[in-house]
């Protein structure tokens, strides 16, 4: 049986550096709170809040230049878990699918084999979660089930497409940026291809408009604003205008409907999709830095914008107070004229050089006050936003950007001023709503104004760019084990040493010793090593030659050779005696020289007819015995001399310990004790020399001939009886020393760079590096065990190879990258669950599904027993210890702002429900608690003594639900916003059809005069301009009789039938008659259009309807949009109806907390029914929570839930009866 020494445990990973040219694009921050970036061919998966490299995804043969975390925007629950999906997507059109945690490929698509150009999750996630759409080059878009591989369907369009986006308030809608404009799908369909090609339209670059030159002039953007004419026509622009098409960037804007920004290198454009016209401009001025990248957000009208110069500014949208939301009020005599972002906090920007520039942006999606900078040099910097309060004077000082206040509630709910709330939880609860508020209602409440900063909480470095020179630390064995830590050591081009500890694979140290490139590196002891460095030769071939010996605890470094070094012929290796008492330095044209490492001392510099050594190894025998005698000697002698000089000697033992212990540090003082050490090496003639070192002396024993069938040797490695020679032709010839038989074989592989032995008593693996690769062999059986070829199974190239343990190697490669690999040296991913960090990361996704339930179940339903406790330990939860530790490993890693709220017992239950949703990332808990808390807050203030099942009265509220909700919001603000947005295209008016849109949308709103006024604005000339006089005047002159009114219906309802909705819909909202127009508008199946109308036109009895048919719509099979169903019942306050679709659906971990959420509010009519109901939730959730093993919890709510838990009670109770009766 072999016997190996101690071996340490240590991960295979990669440590990464520089990215590549076309990662430039591959980076996402997900839901799941991490974020991933491709660099090279590899993905790394980052820990946002502790900045730690947890995962290093390594499956693609080609760069990344894609990767988008799955959305997480469903219920989660035992069936279907919290995990990390992630897909990635490389320049070969090979997209995978991963399983981030363990490291696996969950499937991989190929369908061309161009370079993905854009991907996408479906947000939309009720019938299927596993939906992802790419765009194959040049115009094809495919859907795929991401889970299984299956392509669902492919379409192609006429233009090659660069990106797309999602219409984040539509499933059915998306835009795609071609070449050539926008292509506008509304028929966007999982279950088939859109049928028609789109809608087209053209955008004249901003550039090409002569609007341009005067955004830049000093006159300021505004005025120029007002030129900017409509940038998207459906006409194609003239062929100059084409070729200056540098849209780099469309997206639809998530904080409010139908609005969408193009991105240019110069300025952003914020269009109204129901016009397709320009109603905002960001204008850098002729000295500003140009944008790269925008991120809109979705709690906040802001945008996230990344600069050339690697600077982020955030920019907010300017609230106009101005816009009167009552229609009997005159218009306001100077509306707003555009929509401004003012700039609100920017952060510090990075040196850009050649090789470093900023790569791309990626913004936490769940709480949008962080963003994540990507730097082409390999660095990741994570930037936080601050907010702090000012005093109130600051006001009057400030620009003319109107300040930000901070918000009136905290978690969805309005708090006092002494409360305690984390501000910095979230975007939204930084910053209030800008145009929520009227200026007096301001100045009379306690809100404060705000400023924001931004802060760089993470850092992470790469690699510098290659070439490497790495050497492990001497290995383990069974007398270092106490100190020992496994510790790779990196050369680099500039001059610096890098020290990472593998078991983190954190860098330890960065030492800055040379002033030109690393070439190789030597350990003294675990603590210390020798390393050289070579500057770029003469005109004479010569260089400037540094040796430095370096101790690591301190970071102290020392000359090793003194003086010597200028002007000399390049050391080409140096070579570190068995017991580290000589180094021998090898000289390209000058014999070597040997050194004494103890004392720095030069023992022997070769004469000059001395062979120059092609190849040199030192010998793994050594007297160590005869050391050991010698150093016994030496110090009993000195004992004796100083027994003879010291007379007084009061106490034998203890004056004998003491001299022993002076003689001993006398003579290693003296130094000149040393043991036996020989090396080998060969001349360019292929002669082998064997030398013996000993004290200073030096000598020549003997020499083998060279043997016929090899060429020059290049490397030698030498380990118990068997000694190995490499040579330029890639021939390995292994000789056994003891039997005096040696074996030759060619291995075809060109130059042997580098042979080494593995480490361990009784290993003989030896790793052999090439030009194109490496390969392990086993030179007790002569066998080859593994092989690495560049081009072939690997696309890179190695610069350096290494032993880390007995069963791992090191790689150094030109992509910039370290690998730690097992001996099949198979580039693989680990398991996150195996990794060792120094900082715990809070990612209940890690967990085993039922762990992380049962961990969101203990957070949720605080206090146990009550007592408020993050201890796991403090609740019955029957799981084995292994799992307890994690989730208390969990707990623990949650920073102490978050602990400080879950122990709260003044954080109500829906405030806690929220907070968990953000902790835990999930998407679909976030909308549904905010709604939730909102309207069930609103309803308990309006009727705290009467509950009930119907429509909220919608007064308007101080603290109105964010307009990012669209259609949920409150009718009154829903009311305002509408208005405010049809003020903004009248101003921008510049043709006739937008001049009809915005009458058209005035008549709908109840706005008659204002569209009075557009009608008449027709021209002569114009082919409608008898229609709209005539409209004109019927808008003027509709009275409320009853001829009149039954004219008008019949001519509506005739007009509808006969395809003329729009038309047939206004003149039933001429005449009050909007809840008709709103049935019509749902038989012809427009929905959201229904719904829309409903807000803005009907009374909240009527209102609430009409947008009930609508949820029996979503809830309809073929629609099959629950999700989307149960918020908009939400807003309507039928909370009972909410419950019971909760557990239809069988949501029962929501329903529950939901019932009892209602419950503190008072929201259900106590009677038989939703007694009922509340038992059955109850008894429910009780069961799902007994099969994730949380015994405690099954308890509480088998408990409250009456009859329909008993049976389950007993059940729970059983075990603990049986052993009390023992």
């Amino acid at each position: 049986m072999q016997r190996f020494t101690v071996n340490i445990k240590l991960p295979a990973r990669t440590l990464t550096g520089a990215l590549s040219a076309p990662n430039r694009g591959a980076a996402d921050w997900g839901w799941q709170g991490l974020i991933a970036y491709g660099c090279h061919s590899l993905v790394l998966i980052v820990d946002a809040n502790t900045a730690q490299t947890l995962q290093v995804l390594e499956r693609h043969k080609a760069s990344v230049v894609k990767v988008k975390w799955a959305k997480e925007n469903y219920h989660h629950n035992i069936g279907s878990p919290y995990s990390l999906r992630l897909a990635s997507a490389d320049a070969t059109g090979k997209i995978i699918v991963w399983d981030v945690a363990t490291g696996t490929a969950r499937c991989e698509i190929q369908e061309h084999s161009k370079p993905i150009q854009d991907m996408q999750w479906l947000w939309n996630q009720d019938a299927s979660r596993d939906l992802l759409l790419a765009v194959h080059p040049p115009n094809y878009i495919v859907l795929w089930n991401a889970d299984t591989g299956t392509k669902l369907w492919k379409k192609s369009y006429a233009e090659n497409i660069l990106s797309f986006s999602f219409d984040p308030f539509d499933p059915s809608h998306l835009a795609l940026l071609t070449s050539e404009g926008i292509v506008f799908i509304s028929d966007f369909s999982p279950s088939k291809a859109p049928a028609s090609s789109g809608k087209k339209v053209y955008i004249s670059s901003p550039h090409s408009s002569p609007s341009h030159n005067k955004l830049a002039a000093a006159t300021g953007a505004k005025k120029a604003l007002d030129k900017v004419k409509i940038l998207i026509s459906n006409e194609k622009p003239s062929a100059e205008s084409v070729t200056l098409n540098d849209c780099l960037q469309l997206s639809y804007l998530p904080s409010k409907r139908n609005y969408m920004l193009l991105l240019y290198p110069r300025e952003i454009l914020i269009l109204d999709l129901e016009v397709n016209q320009t109603v905002g401009v960001i204008a850098i001025e002729r000295t500003g830095v140009p944008f790269i990248q925008v991120i809109p957000c979705f709690q906040r009208d802001g945008l996230f914008c990344l600069h050339e110069n690697g600077c982020i500014t955030l920019r907010v949208r300017r609230s106009n107070c101005s816009i009167t939301g009552t229609p009997s009020e005159e218009p306001d005599p100077e509306p707003v004229q555009e929509l401004i972002y003012d700039l609100r906090s920017q952060c510090d920007a990075i040196r850009v050089t050649k090789t470093v520039r900023p790569f791309s942006m990626v913004c936490c999606p769940v709480n949008e006050n962080s963003a994540a900078l990507i730097v082409s040099d390999g660095r990741v910097m994570i930037w936080e936003l601050k907010s702090s309060v000012s005093g109130r004077n600051i006001r009057n000082s400030s620009s003319s950007a109107s300040p930000l206040y901070s918000p009136v509630s905290f978690c969805g709910i309005p708090v006092a001023p002494f409360q305690n709330k984390l501000p910095d939880l979230s975007l939204d609860n930084m910053i209030g709503q800008g145009a929520g508020a009227g200026e007096e209602q301001l100045r009379s409440s306690f809100l404060q104004e705000v400023h924001l900063k931004f802060l760089l909480t993470g850092l992470l470095s790469g690699l510098p760019l290659p070439p490497f020179a790495i050497r492990m630390c001497p290995p383990l064995t069974t007398k270092n084990i106490k100190q020992y830590e496994p510790i790779l050591a990196v050369g680099t081009s500039n001059g610096s040493v890098l020290v990472f500890h593998l078991t983190s694979g954190v860098l330890h140290k960065e030492l800055s010793i040379h002033s030109c490139e690393v070439k190789g590196i030597e350990w003294i002891s675990l603590t210390g090593f020798i390393s050289f460095a070579t500057s770029t030769p003469n005109n004479l071939g010569l260089v400037r030659n540094e040796l430095q010996l370096v101790d690591l605890p301190t970071g102290r470094s020392v000359a090793f050779r003194g003086e010597r070094g200028n002007d000399e012929p390049a050391i080409e290796m140096i070579k570190v005696s068995h017991l580290k008492q000589y180094l021998a330095v090898v000289f390209k044209d000058k014999p070597l020289e040997i050194w004494d490492v103890r004392t720095c001392t030069l023992l022997r510099e070769m004469s000059k007819n001395f062979p120059t050594a092609t190849a040199l190894e030192w010998s793994p025998s050594h007297n160590l015995k005869s050391l050991r005698k010698k150093q016994l000697a030496a110090r009993e002698a000195m004992a004796r001399q100083t027994v003879a000089s010291d007379t007084e000697v009061t106490s034998v033992e203890s004056s004998v310990i003491s001299l022993l212990q002076e003689a001993e540090s006398k003579s290693e003082l003296s130094q000149n004790i040393s043991a036996r050490e020989h090396f080998v090496f060969t001349g360019a003639d292929g002669q082998v020399y064997h030398l013996t070192v000993e004290g200073n002396s030096v000598k020549d024993s003997a020499r083998i001939p060279p043997d016929g069938s090899m060429g020059s040797i290049t490397c030698i490695a030498w380990k118990g009886d068997i000694l190995v020679l490499g040579d330029v032709d890639g021939n390995l010839n292994f000789w056994d020393l003891k039997a005096r038989v040696s074996r030759g074989i060619p291995t075809h592989r060109s130059w042997v760079k580098k042979i080494r032995f593995a480490p361990g008593k009784g290993n003989q693996k030896l790793l052999a590096m090439y030009n194109d690769g490496a390969e392990i062999w086993d030179s007790k059986e002569v066998q080859m065990v593994s092989s690495l070829r560049s081009g072939r199974n690997v696309n890179f190239r190695i610069l350096d190879v290494d032993w880390c343990t007995s069963d791992k190697v090191v790689l150094a490669s030109d992509d910039g990258c370290i690998r730690v690999l097992d001996l099949s040296m198979k580039p693989s991913c680990f398991r996150m669950d195996e990794q060792d960090l120094i900082e715990p990361a809070w990612c209940p996704y890690l967990l085993v599904p039922r762990a992380s339930l049962a961990l969101k179940a203990f957070l949720l339903h605080q206090p146990w027993d009550e007592k408020y406790s993050l201890d796991i330990m403090d609740v019955d939860y029957p799981e084995n210890e292994n799992i307890k530790n994690l989730l208390q490993e969990q707990l623990n890693s949650l920073s102490n702002d978050i602990k400080k709220l879950l122990l709260d017992p003044d954080f109500t239950l829906l405030q806690r429900c929220l907070l968990v949703a953000r902790l835990y990332g999930d998407e679909s808990e976030l909308h549904f608690w905010t709604i939730a808390a909102h309207y069930l807050h609103s309803l308990c203030q309006e009727k705290p003594e009467k509950p009930r099942d119907t429509a909220v009265p919608q007064e308007q509220l101080v603290n109105p639900l964010d307009i990012c909700y669209d259609i949920l919001c409150e009718n009154s603000y829903f009311q305002k916003f509408q208005l405010e947005r049809v003020n903004l295209q009248e101003v921008k008016r510049s043709t006739y059809d937008h001049t009809r849109k915005c009458a058209d949308q005035l008549l709908l709103l109840g706005q008659t005069d204002r569209a009075v006024q557009l009608l008449l604005e027709t021209s002569s000339e114009n082919a409608h301009y008898y229609c709209d006089s005539l409209k004109a005047c019927l808008v003027t002159t509709v009275t409320s009789s009853g001829p009149s009114q039954s004219t008008i219906k019949l001519v509506a309802t005739n007009m509808i039938a006969n395809g003329k909705l729009a038309e047939g819909v206004q003149l039933l909202c001429l005449i009050d008659k909007a809840a008709d127009a709103c049935r019509y508008l749902q038989t012809y199946g427009e929905w959201n259009r229904a719904a829309w109308l409903a807000k803005v036109r009907l009374n909240s009895e009527e209102c609430a309807d009409v947008l009930k048919r609508w949820v029996d719509h979503l809830c309809s099979p073929q629609v099959n949009q629950k999700s989307k169903a149960i918020l908009v019942l939400l807003s309507l306050g039928c909370f009972t109806r909410v419950a019971e679709m909760l557990h239809s659906m069988r949501y029962f971990d929501r329903a529950a907390l939901f019932v009892e959420a209602c419950l503190k509010y008072g929201a259900f009519e106590v009677n038989d029914d939703t007694n009922k109901l509340i038992h059955a939730v109850y008894a429910d959730y009780a069961r799902s929570l007994k099969l994730l093993g949380f015994k405690q919890g099954a308890v509480l709510f088998a408990s409250k839930a009456g009859e329909a838990g008993k049976e389950l009670l007993t059940e729970l109770k059983q075990p603990k009866e049986e052993v009390t009766q023992e």
